[in-house]
């Protein structure tokens, strides 16, 4: 998967929202920096097909560039909406701070059960900062769980500039990288009727 092709993806579901076909609110990050999106792409060079990936805001990339199906993809958006995708080992949510809890109990079940699989838990930089989130990651790094957080940093949060809510702070069970959005928290900045 190209960076073109995630671009592509997303301007198609811009139009379809738009022209009232996808009936639900839609979460597009739209690609700015080509630079920044080579980093997610890298990253998912590490992420094996039998890892577990739990997403919220970018899912729609992390979905692609796992290498799942992209017309289900689409199917999945047009029925439930765009932050509900999900297969076998692929798990979304829109609650903000909702996704960490779930992917620490599923690597604490994978270490349990001695598997070789690995959870990554792709979260917005806000939800980094939240109070269960935290602690997740401290109960992750405690119990050594085959688990990895991948703050995606936009430096916003709807409206709200993360660094002067929440300040810096580093992990070793957190891995950081930045991207611009191009389209608001929701929709496509077009007003449109259903």
């Amino acid at each position: 998967m190209k960076i073109r092709d995630l671009i592509n993806f997303e301007k198609e579901l811009a139009k379809e929202f738009e022209a009232g076909k996808i009936k639900f609110p839609v979460h597009l990050s739209g690609c700015t920096h080509y630079k920044q999106e080579k980093n997610l792409i890298k990253l998912f060079k590490k992420i094996k097909k039998t890892d577990y990936i739990l997403s919220t805001w970018r899912n729609h990339y992390h979905w692609l560039l796992s290498g799942r199906d992209p017309f289900e993809l689409k199917k999945q958006i047009r029925e439930s909406g765009s932050m509900h995708v999900h297969d076998k080992s692929f798990i979304t949510s829109s609650i903000v701070g909702g996704i960490p809890p779930m992917a620490l109990g599923l690597a604490y079940a994978l270490k349990r059960k001695k598997s070789k699989r690995h959870v990554w838990c792709f979260i917005g930089c806000m939800a980094y900062r939240c109070g269960i989130t935290q602690e997740c990651i401290r109960y992750a790094e405690g119990h050594n769980l085959p688990i990895t957080f991948v703050v995606e940093d936009n430096d916003i949060s709807v409206e709200t500039r993360t660094r002067n809510v929440w300040g810096k702070k580093k992990t070793k069970k957190v891995i950081k990288y930045k991207y611009k959005r191009k389209y608001p928290h929701q929709g496509t900045g077009k007003w449109v009727l259903f």
